[in-house]
């Protein structure tokens, strides 16, 4: 099960410092950083260790299968993300 970064998203990067994996982005020094809406967590790269959801101070990161409805389209979001090229190629 991977986590999913939703609306509430302030991007202060509580949850970038603490991932042991790098799979949230983009971080400052990525393309996309300067016009990233949000954070992102790559579904591929996630190790659903949770260490995201207790840092983010806004409770923006859940289970993808406990996304509240009205962002469940947040883990497509967050998919795309990552992936766009390969959705694109």
């Amino acid at each position: 099960m991977t986590f999913v970064i939703a609306a509430p998203c302030v991007a202060d990067y509580s949850c970038v410092d603490i991932c042991p994996v790098n799979c949230i982005g983009p971080g400052p020094e990525e393309q996309g950083f300067d016009d990233a809406e949000q954070l992102y967590i790559d579904p591929v790269k996630c190790v659903d260790c949770g260490a995201c959801v207790d840092a983010c101070p806004v409770l923006a990161i859940y289970e993808e299968a406990s996304l509240p409805d009205r962002w469940k389209h947040y883990a497509k979001v967050n998919r795309d993300y990552f992936h766009r090229d390969s959705v694109t190629a």
